[in-house]
């Protein structure tokens, strides 16, 4: 385990996948041994911004992170990529492309990128990414990038993940900005028209000022930041430079105010809470494999509510 450990923090790149797919593993012995070495690796976490970044399917989530990693890495920033792929619902099975979408990248010594299916996980994340940061923190990654599987559930679990959430966008104008909750824009921190180049320039200008327009019917996150509209073309790098400036003012502005460490408090705890109902459930469905039989065949057979079966099992765990 010491060596492991050692591996990781020297940053070892088969140590650190190692270490995720352990993270990962669902069996009980390893799940111990993953714990064990987390709890190591504790001490050495803690010194890197992360990221979340969101926007609908096709905005080019893939392209822009791929160029603004290596925009990082060319200034000898190292940077760590967690690509949550959707799992099928009927299969589980994942694409698990990110690796072919961000293929330069990949291949940087300074860059990791490591593709994860959500496995159905609510919020677009998957159940281990917070475990993952961790390793790759220790492993000494100072910009850790989730890159989400788009607007849709649950976004807040996202942003509960990391220091900074970013939303995407494409120049879409108004018809873009209609599809977008408002809820998912007052979770962004900074917002980014992306593919602002061509015949699409103007149309970003656009999306531009009715994003700015709709920030101000919304309430700040906090009394100290600004959240601020950017250009960018990913395709042809750039505003990245911009961006870069932002999220490192973003992040002095929530040192100083000690709000940083306030969120970074808040997303240890929420995770107690995620860990919590995660383990619950693979309890239940491991140890009461008839109970939640019957239960779901009383609910199929419109015998109990949902709400009733959910009390009814949680207390056959409390027995």
């Amino acid at each position: 385990m010491n060596d492991l450990v050692d591996k990781i923090v020297s940053g070892n790149r088969r140590a650190i996948a190692k270490a995720i797919t352990l993270i990962e593993s669902s069996r009980p012995d390893h799940q111990e041994e993953a714990q064990q070495l987390l709890s190591s690796l504790l001490p050495h976490t803690g010194k890197t911004i992360r990221l979340g970044m969101t926007g609908i399917p096709g905005v080019g989530k893939s392209t822009f992170i791929e160029s603004f990693g290596k925009m990082l890495t060319a200034q000898r920033i190292k940077v760590a990529v967690l690509a949550v792929d959707p799992s099928s619902k009927i299969s589980g099975g994942s694409i698990l492309g990110d690796k072919t979408r961000m293929e330069e990248l990949a291949r940087d010594e300074l860059a990791f990128i490591r593709p994860t299916p959500s496995k159905g996980t609510l919020g677009g994340i998957a159940r281990y990414t917070r475990e993952a940061m961790l390793i790759l923190e220790a492993a000494g990654f100072e910009v850790i990038i989730i890159e989400t599987v788009g607007v849709g559930q649950s976004e807040v679990a996202v942003a509960d993940l990391v220091d900074m959430f970013l939303l995407l966008l494409s120049p879409g104008g108004g018809d873009e900005l209609q599809g977008i909750k408002r809820g998912i824009m007052e979770l962004a921190d900074l917002i980014i028209v992306n593919k602002a180049d061509g015949d699409f320039k103007n149309a970003a200008k656009l999306a531009v000022a009715d994003c700015k327009n709709a920030l101000h019917l919304l309430r700040a996150k906090s009394p100290d930041w600004v959240v601020e509209v950017l250009e960018t073309s990913a395709l042809h790098n750039t505003g990245l430079e911009a961006v870069w400036a932002k999220i490192t003012e973003f992040k002095n502005i929530m040192i100083n105010n000690r709000e940083f460490e306030s969120r970074r408090s808040h997303q240890d705890i929420s995770g107690i809470w995620v860990e919590l109902n995660e383990l619950l459930t693979d309890q239940l469905k491991r140890d009461n494999k008839k109970a939640v039989a019957e239960i779901e065949i009383a609910v199929h057979d419109k015998k109990i509510t949902p709400h009733k079966a959910a009390a009814l099992l949680l207390k056959s765990i409390m027995k």
